[in-house]
């Protein structure tokens, strides 16, 4: 396919990234609903309106100034809120609220992938196939690195959460002391490159993993 300038990229890009971050978000508060924590729902977070999701420094400055310094591309957004004690088995229950977004990121990947196969098959003398195979495959890009790192077992990422309710209460309680130094330890590893080297290998089996599934590989 054609390399595409900064501004095609941006404009196939906004409606995965969008998806991806929503509906991660969306997951979570979902999974709390059905272990008895209605407090997204209470506060209109069960949706899949971005604006009631969207946070202007993770969702629109980072990935964009990301994208422009063709980094891989990660944000965030506001966090749907949990209220831990109104689950069943807080404990048990937090960690697969917390796995729900990654899981949410996966089944994405998936159904872009498919887009991309119908953009292939109506191919490029088709307005919409070139499009879709664009959007299918950046949308694949963006779930895969949104699930990988979010996997990382470091609070207040999810899996740092999964990690907290898996593991025996002195070392959950050690690990969640991590929590308020997440983010900074997070940018450390990004800006020295380390991050890229542990999440870089599992988000390409990822991706070929999802290609595979639908046939294109």
């Amino acid at each position: 396919m054609p390399k595409l300038t900064l501004l095609q990229t941006i404009a196939v890009a906004i409606l995965p990234l969008l998806f991806a971050i929503t509906v991660h978000e969306v997951a979570h508060g979902w999974v709390a609903k059905q272990f008895g924590d209605p407090t997204a729902q209470r506060l209109g977070r069960l949706t899949l309106n971005p604006l009631k999701h969207i946070d202007p420094l993770g969702t629109i400055l980072v990935p964009g100034l990301l994208l422009m310094l063709g980094g891989f591309v990660f944000g965030w957004a506001k966090p749907v809120p949990v209220t831990w004690e109104n689950l069943r088995h807080p404990k048990r229950d937090m960690a697969i609220v917390a796995a729900a977004g990654p899981m949410a990121n996966l089944i994405m990947a998936l159904i872009w992938a498919v887009i991309a196969r119908i953009g292939i098959q109506l191919g490029t003398t088709s307005w919409a196939g070139l499009p879709m195979q664009y959007m299918g495959f950046i949308g694949i890009q963006i779930n895969a690195i949104f699930m990988i790192l979010n996997l990382l077992p470091l609070p207040p990422l999810d899996g740092g959460r999964v990690a907290v309710g898996l593991l025996p209460g002195s070392m959950a309680w050690q690990l969640s002391r991590v929590e308020p130094f997440g983010f900074f330890i997070l940018l450390a590893l990004l800006a020295t490159g380390v991050l890229t080297v542990i999440i870089g290998p599992p988000i390409h089996a990822v991706e070929n993993l999802v290609l595979l599934l639908v046939g294109l590989r």
